[in-house]
């Protein structure tokens, strides 16, 4: 899949032009993209604020965290469990 030249914020900052009475051929023009482009973005995340748009990327990398803990945690016990499992 091919990288965006725009993240979110850039993204939530054009969509507020939008809203501030712009015309969408101005800033489609301005930024060099297209009126379809415009519009998925605006379907995709059109009443974000800025917060909002960063809040997901780092509820993945939260969740990421919290997966490799449970990994960790879940290889730990079976270890232990086999390890108690033998008569030494």
């Amino acid at each position: 899949m091919k990288k965006s030249r725009f993240s979110e914020e850039p993204i939530v900052g054009i969509l507020k032009k939008q809203r501030a009475g712009l015309p969408i051929a101005e800033i489609c023009r301005r930024h060099g993209i297209s009126d379809a482009t415009f519009d998925t973005w605006r379907s995709r995340s059109g009443g974000m604020e800025v917060s909002d748009a960063r809040r997901p990327k780092a509820l993945d990398e939260e969740n990421r965290k919290l997966t490799k803990l449970l990994a960790e945690a879940m290889l730990d016990v079976a270890t232990l469990r086999e390890a108690l499992g033998k008569n030494f």
